[in-house]
């Protein structure tokens, strides 16, 4: 699928001509632990982190299979800076569901970098005006660059019985601890986040259910706007281009460091002559295309609900997260097979390759995107059982 949308097609050339520069960054990001700040500024300026933002705060407001073009390129060029980017901008579209005040303060300058932590690891008591919130948050990706945290914590109710709520908090209010030493994902920053007595007014807390639900009182945007999905659909969408992004990327740079290979202690002396090599091309282009196209499946069908105005079904829900997850696998079983295609000299620090592998593995143990985990969230739905998650 293209784009239409004038605006985003420029947003995707702009990220493109960026590529070389991404993919250059990748050794320092894993050096330094964190993207360099040239990435997030060229993108910004690029208008990358205005593609969630509401049209009435001067975003661009892009459909989420326009978003996840722009996405799939940003991770194909750099592993890190595409984690980073998928986050910031599927977790800048949440505040679309808080109050209009919320959003207000939130998408105020037009552009806005959001990093999320959904696991209710911190509490909110209410005080005068809104709640005070504690807690720390690990693996909150971007934290070193994100302008809003939108952290999940538990209050407890009238009748003693504790829920989860979605907190929206300015970073310059938390601690980022320098606690990120990781052997995949390295560059992505996903330090772990506290905050300590924190005031959040009480337009900056909302039920975490109503989020996931994608639907929240006293807001502008609501009805058949076209832009109001299913809050965990759109995530796993967001996710998946990632995924597929770094696995194209890692296509790319297999086939770039064919030229002149051969193949050790072997005949072969241009290993793009080997039968063995020659299939296991095909077979990573073609799951990396069927990955592709199971996303283009699940991107109508939430479309089509936020044209409509209508909300997913369980089953619907469901099944995005299992074909996500299904697409992500067929990724990591492209790049898996690529890199045993590629000969001992792959895992020198020097070779690209051996960073989009060790990334997209990593990566892919990140629980909601986990593979057997939403294939049985899939399956009981097929089966007519419940999901047993609220993660829908």
């Amino acid at each position: 699928m293209t784009t239409t949308d004038s605006a985003v097609a420029t947003v995707l050339d702009e990220v493109t001509a960026l590529a070389d520069t991404l993919r250059k960054s990748g050794p320092e990001a894993e050096e330094r632990r964190w993207i360099p700040d040239e990435n997030v500024e060229l993108l910004d300026k690029a208008g990358v982190f205005r593609l969630s933002v509401p049209r009435r705060f001067g975003g661009l407001d892009a459909s989420v299979a326009d978003q996840t073009r722009v996405l799939g390129e940003i991770a194909r060029a750099d592993t890190a800076t595409g984690w980073v980017s998928m986050i910031w901008v599927s977790s800048a579209w949440v505040p679309s569901l808080f109050p209009d005040k919320a959003q207000e303060e939130v998408y105020a300058n037009g552009s806005v970098r959001v990093s999320t932590g959904f696991t209710p690891t911190g509490t909110l008591t209410p005080t005068e005006g809104g709640y005070t919130l504690d807690g720390s948050w690990k693996w909150i990706s971007g934290s070193r660059g994100a302008d809003w945290a939108l952290l999940s914590a538990l209050l407890t109710g009238p009748d003693g019985t504790p829920a989860p709520f979605a907190a929206l908090v300015p970073f310059s209010e938390v601690t980022i601890a320098d606690d990120w030493h990781a052997s995949a994902a390295a560059g992505t920053g996903s330090s772990t986040v506290t905050a300590a007595g924190v005031t959040v007014p009480a337009h900056r807390v909302v039920s975490l259910i109503e989020v996931l639900g994608g639907v929240t009182g006293d807001r502008s945007n609501t009805g058949a706007t076209g832009r109001n999905y299913a809050f965990v659909p759109f995530f796993m969408a967001q996710g998946a281009a990632a995924y597929l992004g770094i696995a194209k990327g890692a296509y790319e740079l297999f086939l770039d460091r064919l030229p002149g290979r051969g193949i050790t202690y072997t005949s072969w002396t241009d290993q793009s002559q080997s039968p063995v090599t020659q299939v296991q091309v095909a077979v990573a282009a073609n799951k990396i295309a069927a990955a592709e196209a199971l996303q283009e499946g699940w991107l109508r069908e939430l479309q089509k609900h936020a044209d409509a105005g209508t909300a997913p079904s369980v089953e619907e829900r469901a099944a995005a997260r299992g074909r996500a997850a299904y697409a992500i696998q067929l990724a990591k079983e492209a790049v898996d097979g690529l890199f045993e295609a590629s000969g001992a000299s792959v895992i020198m620090r020097d070779v690209p390759f051996q960073r989009y592998h060790r990334d997209l593995r990593g990566l892919s143990l990140h629980a909601l995107f986990a593979f057997h985990t939403n294939q049985e969230v899939h399956g009981r739905a097929i089966l007519g059982l419940a999901p047993d998650t609220p993660f829908l």
